[in-house]
């Protein structure tokens, strides 16, 4: 007898009308139809020799097609009498031991970063995103990479609008006296300023487009990330909200700058005290698999999810908002992705956030 073996970092996950299988070592996902799915779950639990047994000849050769191509694309592989018990099946425990992960926080003074440093040591925050509503110059680069030199952020990306000096010799310089900015994403940018041929430490990207945190939720394909990590947070949690605090441009502190709920606000209490609020984790354990819509996508654990801006058509029991995230144009009833600023069904949710001119 003849077993077929799924590798255990392959991740399927099913659709109302497709699968998509994630590689999870590879880091790539990949769409194929529903059939195939019912076929793996038979490969589980019958013998090669027993599942075709069931099927006239012609299924038989679309079995053995299958098949073919399973192994050779390495989504598993074969074994002889019995299936090989060192590829159990992938645990999907999520760990992370801080209290806090992420901190996303727009701002146009330095100082407010003050206010948060002993706090991200105190919660074992490892990632900053930095918003800025007005240019840096290099002094001010350095000192954002100084306040937290001696921290255990693992790594600040920071997003600014972009300046006339802002040329290769800035970012020579910004390489050899910083250490912890790992990211600088340049908006309002005319025209590449130089070709970045020259490795440096962080990465560099230039946008001509005019970034504001209200474009924030956008479901794109682009945007997918097939990553151990997050496939297994959003398999447990919320994919976006899980663990994260926000700090929006007057110091309100939330779940993320967009919503509308404030807990504390940061010039007059700390991130402690603001996650210490009742409800300010309401929302970490709000899987996809519990959002209309969502819930039967086969995008829903590369996809990061958006609680501030939904559709506003359904909550559950406990007044959680689980509506499918309005900037999401896709429908996986019909594996047809389409403009969802069109779309008629997201016109009253459109208004409510005053994005009338997308629909002009």
């Amino acid at each position: 007898m003849r077993y077929f073996n799924l590798f255990s970092n392959i991740t399927i996950t099913k659709g109302a009308t497709r699968i998509l299988i994630s590689d999870l070592q590879r880091n790539i996902s990949e769409l194929y139809p529903l059939e195939l799915y019912e076929l793996i779950e038979e490969l589980k639990v019958n013998s090669l020799e027993d599942l075709v047994k069931n099927y006239d000849d012609e299924s038989q050769e679309i079995i053995n097609e299958y098949l073919g191509f399973l192994l050779e694309e390495e989504y598993g592989f074969i074994t002889e009498n019995g299936w090989d018990k060192n590829f159990p099946p992938l645990s999907h425990r999520f760990q992370d031991h801080s209290d806090i992960s992420n901190i996303f926080i727009e701002i146009n003074d330095l100082l407010t970063l003050d206010k948060i440093k002993l706090s991200i040591d105190n919660l074992g925050v490892k990632y900053l995103v930095i918003y800025s509503t007005r240019e840096f110059s290099m002094e001010e680069y350095q000192n954002i990479d100084n306040k937290f030199k001696d921290s255990v952020l693992e790594s600040i990306e920071i997003y600014a609008p972009f300046h006339e000096g802002l040329d290769k010799s800035f970012f020579q310089v910004l390489n050899q006296t910083t250490s912890r900015i790992d990211s600088l994403i340049f908006y309002n940018c005319k025209k590449q300023p130089f070709k970045n041929n020259e490795i440096f430490r962080f990465t560099i990207n230039f946008n001509h487009e005019n970034i504001q945190i209200s474009a924030c939720g956008k479901v794109n394909l682009k945007y997918f990330n097939t990553n151990l990590s997050k496939v297994l947070e959003a398999i447990n949690h919320n994919s976006c909200l899980n663990k994260k605090i926000g700090i929006d441009i007057n110091g309100n502190i939330k779940n993320c700058p967009l919503m509308p709920e404030s807990f504390e606000n940061i010039h007059t209490s700390s991130l402690e005290d603001a996650l210490a609020k009742p409800g300010f984790k309401k929302y970490w354990n709000l899987t996809k698999d519990h959002i209309e819509s969502c819930k039967d996508c086969e995008f829903r654990y590369v996809c990061t999810d958006c609680r501030a801006f939904t559709e506003r058509n359904m909550t559950n029991k406990e007044g959680l908002d689980i509506s499918k995230p309005l900037k999401c144009g896709y429908d996986p009833y019909t594996g047809v992705w389409e403009d969802w600023t069109k779309n008629p069904l997201k016109q009253k949710a459109i208004k409510h956030y005053h994005m009338e001119s997308l629909i002009k």
